[in-house]
């Protein structure tokens, strides 16, 4: 299994969004709560978010691969659908 890394902001109601969705998804199918998700924060973690290519968050990433990054006026389901393709991308 690999660990996927995430971006948010505290104040981002996408980012809130993403969570629960995550949260919502492994509720569904506790198999996905072994995958490892590391939050940083981007205002916290200047350091590290300069080694990643991103423009919006939250945005999930496998090592330096970006598998999801949200967009303006996401719902969300489609969402959890980018979050649950992150998750399988981590099992296989």
């Amino acid at each position: 299994m690999r660990k996927v890394t995430c971006f948010y902001l505290k104040t981002c109601p996408y980012c809130v969004q993403a969570k629960k969705a995550l949260d919502d998804l492994i509720a569904e199918n506790p198999a996905y709560g072994q995958v490892s998700v590391e939050w940083i924060e981007e205002n916290e973690h200047s350091e590290i978010i300069d080694q990643y290519d991103y423009y919006a968050t939250p945005s999930m990433f496998i090592g330096k691969e970006k598998l999801y990054e949200a967009h303006l006026f996401e719902k969300y389901d489609e969402c959890k659908g980018h979050v649950k393709a992150v998750l399988d991308a981590a099992m296989e």
